[in-house]
């Protein structure tokens, strides 16, 4: 089974998508937490927290090894250990025993995200792979914002975590069916195998790690927001269900321009979108003032993402830095939640859009050291050269 036939891809997909819930789920997560278990902002932050903050911790331990252990074996125990502890998640409300669940959830699942990302970069074309399991996640978007607000309603706050225990459980089984083998390495990679990251690339994971952080700070407080400005659970949900419908499209996209639009525009441009959204949400008013821009909201990252993605994967030939993806994502998203809940709780929404500039900014500079350490790199090979 290779990255280029379709049963690999669909198993991607699914491992993708499993790995990446917190992208799609943060506004139902944080807000069921709020309403069903009746957690403070700040305790829900946390909660969230802590599950990205185990995704880190474990894609920093399984990262550096991706080319030394079984990828379809990993991936494998990884979802399937995180189903087991979504599903022990789902029979208890004591907060301590719930954020311990959150860590070892998040620890687990990112095992099978770091495995899936790596194999994604070591694909034959990894920015258009990603664009597929991209769009695969902006259709698992729909379906997890559409069904489980009426789980909820129906069965109480247990059944998120059953639900995301089935996630789970669909990524072990597919992972175990038809998980793909990477492009086998070149010489050249062997030898990249064991010198540094370049510079380039750790001012990549910054900027990614940052925009991440934007990301989960605002989204995990998005369903909030629309509640308790009046607009009615149906209606925000409504808006949800929409942004699922739009995040269809920047991954194809992306994929259709990858040629014809530079990535550093993309990487540039991406940031200050985030921001301007963000700033939109958080002082606006009125109904339409929050649902077009919650509509686009997580496509901006996605879209920038997978530009990112595919520029990591040419400056770094081994993919470690690739599979370390779920660190790089989370390590700002980890943050987010927590930071998200202590400035709504202290200072209120405006608070989420001022916060978003603030590290947009940061992100832009990061992303412009990239192409200048790119540039600095290649014009010291030509000297020796």
């Amino acid at each position: 089974m290779t990255t280029e036939s379709w049963r690999g891809r669909i198993a991607l997909m699914a491992a993708h998508c499993a790995g990446m819930v917190d992208l799609v789920a943060l506004p139902v997560w944080v807000g069921t937490l709020i309403e069903r278990y009746r957690f403070s902002p700040q305790q829900a932050g946390l909660l969230a927290t802590l599950f990205l903050v185990g995704a880190v911790l474990s894609s920093l331990v399984f990262a550096p090894r991706f080319n030394r252990l079984n990828a379809r074996l990993a991936a494998v125990a990884g979802y399937a250990a995180a189903a087991l502890v979504f599903l022990a998640a789902s029979r208890t409300s004591e907060f301590a025993l719930l954020a311990l669940l959150h860590a070892m959830a998040g620890a687990t699942a990112a095992c099978g995200l770091s495995f899936t990302h790596g194999t994604i970069a070591r694909s034959a074309n990894p920015h258009r792979l990603f664009a597929i399991v991209g769009m695969a996640l902006g259709v698992f978007a729909i379906l997890f914002l559409g069904a489980t607000p009426n789980l909820l309603a129906s069965f109480g706050g247990p059944a998120l975590f059953t639900v995301f225990a089935g996630v789970m459980a669909v990524a072990a089984l597919a992972s175990a069916v038809a998980f793909p083998r990477g492009v086998v390495r070149s010489d050249e990679d062997l030898i990249a195998e064991v010198s540094h990251l370049p510079r380039a690339v750790w001012f990549g994971i910054a900027g990614i790690s940052l925009m991440a952080l934007t990301q989960a700070m605002l989204f995990s407080f998005i369903e909030r927001i629309g509640v308790d400005r009046g607009f009615g659970t149906e209606a925000v949900t409504g808006v949800l269900i929409a942004l699922g419908f739009v995040n269809l499209l920047p991954a194809p996209l992306a994929a259709v321009l990858e040629t014809r639009l530079p990535a550093r525009h993309v990487l540039l441009a991406g940031p200050v979108c985030q921001a301007l959204i963000a700033v939109t949400i958080t002082f606006g008013s009125g109904f339409i003032a929050y649902a077009a821009p919650t509509a686009v909201f997580a496509a901006v990252m996605i879209f920038t993402h997978t530009f990112a993605f595919g520029l990591l994967s040419r400056l770094d030939p081994t993919a470690r830095a690739l599979a370390g993806t779920p660190a790089m994502l989370m390590i700002g998203a980890a943050i987010g939640p927590i930071l998200g809940g202590t400035l709504v709780q202290l200072f209120g929404y405006p608070a989420l859009g001022l916060g978003a500039v603030v590290i947009s900014s940061a992100a832009v500079v990061m992303f412009s050291r990239v192409f200048a350490a790119r540039g600095a790199a290649t014009t010291t090979t030509l000297e020796i050269a």
